[in-house]
């Protein structure tokens, strides 16, 4: 069975979120190859992706060389970086499928780019990214940006077990 990953601004090709964020690379291309790296050793061929913003500050060919180099199909919900291409743009850069808007997984899941208004008696969990090396308090978001999991996409299933307490499951 295929597993379902999910992650967030990987930001590939731009230079200044290493500072941004003190991420551990010494430029962009070192940071591009690590998070390849990282992405193809959790994610085989068969499994799906979601992205949830933010990917590439790079151009149309340069997007779809490291899109292509990425294993699973790749499922992606435009963050504010994203916004100013078409969806179109980033079907063509090689993403399976492209949302411009939130999407519910699962029924229970809400995927978005920047985190949502959640009240604490709402039964949902929000899934995101946007803030970076920041996190909300409490198990209604969690942040999947690249620095909060070392810049390895991580599974639903892992989510889950930090969402619903093991004897709920």
């Amino acid at each position: 069975m295929a597993n379902v990953f999910v992650i967030s601004d990987h930001h590939f090709g731009h230079k200044h979120i290493i500072d941004f964020e003190s991420r551990p690379f010494s430029n962009a291309e070192e940071m591009t190859e690590t998070m390849i790296e990282k992405w193809n050793a959790v994610v085989n061929k068969d499994d799906k992706v979601f992205h949830l913003g933010d990917f590439s500050f790079l151009n149309k060919e340069k997007t779809a060389s490291i899109v292509s180099r990425l294993n699973g199909y790749k499922s992606f919900i435009m963050g504010n970086h994203d916004r100013g291409r078409s969806r179109r743009w980033w079907l063509d850069a090689g993403f399976d499928e492209v949302s411009e808007h939130a999407i519910v997984y699962g029924g229970f899941f809400f995927l978005s780019h920047e985190p949502m208004y959640m009240n604490k008696h709402m039964p949902y969990v929000n899934i995101h990214g946007h803030i970076h090396g920041q996190k909300y308090e409490g198990n209604q978001y969690i942040n999947v940006s690249v620095e909060q999991w070392d810049y390895t996409p991580v599974s639903f299933e892992h989510i889950k077990s930090i969402v619903v307490p093991s004897e709920e499951q």
